[in-house]
């Protein structure tokens, strides 16, 4: 084995995808191509050649974007246009194997050129895709060029949306070389190889197999297709091994079934029991010739529109946050995955058991965090806003779908398939394309449910019934009418259709941390004034609602962190939406985010509101903390100024006197459980008094 073939096994290894077996006995090999790049915004001529002076372009690493400054300083400007990327790499040693060029994600539209040749083309910003560039290799150095282009078309989803599109290559890429006999690197960016569970109990479960074989030889092969379940604890708990003859220049699609005896399930947070799939293509003597490692899990999953969504058939309420991804400040969606954990520990934080992936499909990094923190996940294709009458247009969603459910089948956090969110218009087109998606989905995956978020229209207009569940996104309070509204139209929605299942699938509202007052004027949606207070009394209202309501199968706030919508200009700055619990840059969680934990979250826990409110000239105040414990005192200065019963998860001190100067104001609890905020009272500016008038 050389040294470059001996690189592309340890860095295999790295990367998990080596199996059972020692590193250098693993048949595929990785490099990842995330380093060493060149970029220039805009569309050179002659960029895609092979004799190119790139030396003036900016020197870049992947994951990037070309938005990250741009994309969020509001006015709605930012650039949506070509980008290129050029970068080298060193042929690897394939065996009479093919190559592939493997990118996690591309916004929009991109194509790519080695030693000069095209070798594909890919639309659609969010998903993994591949192009085979096998036959455009040549020995040793080897150019690589990309063009990428998020100029809105009408021919891509999304075509409209309220968030930025950031340009870029914004996920990681690398190459994949394979036998010459492997699963299915043609098949929608997925892994080839597929396990569905049914009739499960505790007793056993029924798995179906499907692998796709794909033999670019030149030869028949007779293989056999190995599928071991291994459980968390290192067990063999099945194993498939169905043999298949693969015609040369052909794909072979397998089939085989087994029963898996007492399945250890996954149950959500209460046991997120994960199980390594490894599949395998062996040859005649027994050796891989292909492998890949998985993760997936076995559970059930039903949607009822009495109990709600019931996992392993106990009722289990979702409730979480809408995800719109690991977005940060001057990077856009260009982040590692250290950015992705961050954002998973808050929400393990937060307590809920469901969360919305929006507007399109996520990194797989966040799936996989799903899995193992156990939370269940509605995820969705980008129809939003607008849909085309053009054919193309149905292509192009019709292989998105694909795309997101065959890259995400084997995640048992994934529960719902969305359909779209908010397609405004009203006429044929619209209702076309989400009955297009319901159709895509049942036939890819007919063993999950679908959902549509709706709004704008009335409740049961025809767009919201063609997905199996129904969800609406709702703003009372905020955009119109007040938040008591929320309760009553949910019990009238019911009343008109109570055998559809129903969800709320968004509700929210702006806060900026720079802006406190107490009692909160209402805020304009789209003006510069958005006190934190404002959207605390928001959630407090619709939570109180919204819980009381059993049947709704999930409630999702708008949304978990700010972020970047560039036409926006509202709140404290353009250019995001303030709904976040969390702020854009995850530096600060606002009082409503506490308020979600103190009801969601098992872990003691204790916060003071208005701790951004830091002078007050009044002598008696309020003090308010939010907790799960059964009571709390409230010391000023270190003095107790008595013990409060948590009510409903808040503690109140409605007359506390605060002294002139600056106050330290704890509230202590059970095990040592404390908060501390500082507050300055300010003594009013005497007014001058003149003489007296005769």
């Amino acid at each position: 084995m050389n040294r470059l073939a001996r690189m592309f096994v340890l860095v295999a290894a790295v990367f998990g995808l080596a199996g059972a077996g020692p590193a250098a006995a693993d048949p595929r090999m990785i490099l990842p191509l995330d380093d060493g790049w060149r970029f220039i915004k805009g569309d050179p001529a002659g960029a895609s050649g092979t004799v190119v002076d790139d030396a003036s372009w900016s020197a870049v690493r992947l994951p990037h974007t070309w938005n990250g400054v741009d994309g969020e300083d509001g006015g709605g400007g930012y650039y949506r246009g070509p980008g290129w990327y050029r970068t080298t790499f060193s042929a690897p040693v394939s065996g009479g194997g093919r190559t592939w060029l493997e990118f996690d994600g591309a916004a929009l539209a991109a194509d790519a050129w080695v030693n000069g040749v095209h070798v594909g083309r890919h639309e659609g910003g969010y998903a993994r895709f591949r192009f085979d560039v096998t036959e455009a290799l040549r020995p040793g150095v080897n150019q690589l060029a990309v063009r990428v282009d998020n100029s809105r078309a009408e021919t891509i989803a999304p075509l409209g949306g309220d968030f930025t599109v950031f340009g870029g290559l914004y996920r990681p890429a690398r190459l994949v070389t394979v036998g010459s006999v492997h699963l299915d690197m043609a098949d929608y960016g997925g892994p080839g190889v597929y396990l569905t569970a049914s009739n499960v109990s505790e007793a056993g479960a029924e798995i179906a197999l499907l692998a796709r074989v794909a033999n670019d030889g030149e030869t028949p092969a007779a293989v056999v297709v190995r599928t071991t379940l291994t459980d968390a604890d290192g067990a063999v708990a099945l194993v498939i091994e169905t043999p298949v003859a693969a015609p040369p220049g052909q794909t072979v699609t397998v089939r085989d079934t087994a029963r898996l005896p007492r399945p250890r399930l996954w149950d959500g947070k209460a046991d997120p029991h994960l199980y390594r799939l490894t599949a395998e293509v062996l040859d005649a003597r027994g050796e891989a010739i292909d492998r890949l490692v998985l993760t997936t899990g076995i559970r059930t999953a039903a949607i009822d529109p009495d109990r709600g969504f019931i996992l392993n058939g106990r009722p289990v309420p979702l409730r979480g946050v809408n995800y719109f991804h690991a977005g940060r400040p001057g990077r856009g969606l260009a982040v590692q995955e250290a950015e992705i954990d961050a954002d998973f520990a808050i929400l393990e934080e937060l307590g809920g058991t469901g969360v919305r992936f929006v507007h399109f499909q996520h990194p797989q990094r966040a799936y996989d965090l799903a899995d193992r923190t156990g939370l269940v996940v509605w995820t969705e294709v980008p129809l939003n806003s607008a849909a085309s009458p053009s054919p193309a247009f149905a292509a192009n969603l019709t292989q998105q779908m694909r795309e997101l459910i065959r890259q995400n089948h084997h995640h048992p956090s994934v529960a719902v398939w969305g359909l779209g969110n908010e397609v405004y218009a009203t006429d044929d087109v619209a209702d076309q394309a989400i009955a297009l998606m319901q159709a895509v989905a049942k036939e890819e995956d007919p063993t999950r449910s679908t959902a549509y978020a709706h709004c704008c229209q009335d409740d049961l207009d025809r767009k919201a019934l063609h997905a199996d569940l129904t969800a609406y996104n709702r703003y009372y309070g905020w955009y119109d009418e007040t938040f008591a509204r929320i309760g009553p139209w949910a019990d009238e929605r019911r009343a008109r259709d109570p055998s559809r299942p129903m969800g709320v699938g968004e509700f929210g509202a702006g806060a900026s941390v720079l802006h406190q007052q107490n009692p909160p004027d209402r805020p304009t949606p789209d003006g510069d004034w958005h006190p934190e207070q404002y959207q605390t009394a928001f959630h407090e209202a619709y939570w109180t609602a919204l819980r009381e309501r059993a049947w709704l199968w999930g409630s999702f706030i708008w949304v978990g962190f700010d972020l970047a919508s560039d036409g926006r200009d509202e709140g404290d700055r353009p250019g995001i939406n303030d709904k976040g619990l969390v702020t854009y840059d995850r530096a600060v969680r606002k009082d409503a985010w506490y308020w979600y934990q103190a009801h969601w979250s098992d872990r003691p826990m204790v916060h003071i509101l208005d701790r951004r409110l830091t002078r007050d000239a009044a002598p008696v105040a309020g003090v308010r903390a939010y907790s799960n414990v059964a009571s709390l005192e409230l010391f000023i200065n270190g003095r107790s100024a008595g013990v409060a019963p948590v009510v409903d998860h808040v503690a109140t001190w409605s007359a506390v006197a605060m002294p002139a100067g600056l106050n330290r104001i704890e509230v202590r609890g059970p095990g040592g459980l404390t908060d501390t905020v500082w507050k300055t009272r300010v003594e009013p500016t005497p007014v001058p008094v003149g003489p007296t008038l005769p």
